[in-house]
């Protein structure tokens, strides 16, 4: 089954819950421009019940390396969610954890840049100006298909539980990374979308 990544989370319940949905991944959000930003303590208590067969995520935007260790540290991560400015080998070395490279897809250069960063995973969203993820935007799934890479790479932007099933037809993602589509509100998961999304993924 395609692994699936639930992202910024804001509430331990609403993270438990999804891990008892089957996500692969829970994510935080460590970026303060973020309307679903938790500081620290926060992330560290939202993942606290997250078992360790479960990916930890923090997801960062134009962090340094020592807010990435000291990030690491602090909550327990098992990964590093890098937007905007990145060194994925600096971010390997600094926190020895697996680094998730969010790029904007705006087209072929996008899969063909991607490659060179030697990610963990690249991971595919919309290309929104000034944001970095959690538009609830779609990206071109048509065009990404057209060029879709050798390597493993996950989807995101605008995924939601009634088109997630056509976007794993067309791509065939490793995973498939959902916020705003399963929300109540930002920061708030919805347990009947979450379950409907898992539900969505499965019958795919």
């Amino acid at each position: 089954m395609v692994r699936v990544k639930i992202c910024g989370l804001t509430v331990p319940e609403e993270a438990e819950a999804c891990v008892q949905a089957g996500a692969w991944g829970i994510g935080v959000v460590l970026a303060p421009e973020s309307p679903r930003y938790v500081d620290l303590a926060r992330a560290t208590d939202v993942l606290a019940g997250v078992p360790d067969h479960v990916a930890r995520v923090g997801v960062f935007v134009d962090a340094g390396l020592f807010e990435l260790e000291r990030a690491a540290d602090q909550i327990g991560l098992t990964h590093v969610q890098l937007h905007g400015t990145v060194d994925v080998p600096g971010a390997r070395a600094a926190t020895g954890l697996a680094v998730i490279l969010a790029v904007p897809f705006t087209g072929p250069g996008s899969v063909e840049g991607a490659a060179i960063g030697a990610a963990d995973l690249v991971l595919f969203d919309a290309a929104v100006p000034g944001l970095h993820g959690g538009t609830g935007i779609r990206l071109d799934w048509a065009q990404l298909a057209a060029h879709r890479p050798e390597y493993a790479f996950g989807l995101a932007g605008g995924l939601r539980p009634d088109n997630v099933a056509d976007a794993i037809h067309m791509l065939q993602p490793s995973v498939v990374d959902v916020s705003s589509g399963v929300e109540s509100s930002p920061g708030r998961k919805d347990h009947v979308k979450v379950d409907a999304f898992m539900t969505a993924v499965r019958n795919a």
